[in-house]
């Protein structure tokens, strides 16, 4: 359960669909980078991601990794 209340339904979900929620107006590789520029600006956010085993070219996000996500960055 999470510690917070979100809009979204946080749920395991590809790293792309997760970006295109952040920059509906960018393609989906544009949205994809630009989401993992902002995760790379965040040390604590990058840091958390990689103690649930996230690795750089992973394509699938767990619900906690999103949830991570979410929680540094703010909702969609």
């Amino acid at each position: 359960m999470s510690r917070y209340d979100y809009d979204m339904e946080i749920v395991p979900m590809r790293k792309q669909e997760l970006a295109m929620l952040y920059a509906p107006d960018l393609s989906p590789r544009a949205a994809v980078n630009r989401l993992m520029r902002w995760v790379g600006m965040h040390p604590t956010l990058t840091a958390e991601l990689l103690k649930t085993g996230y690795q750089k070219r992973s394509r699938l996000l767990s619900a906690r990794q999103v949830e991570l996500i979410v929680e540094h960055l703010g909702e969609p």
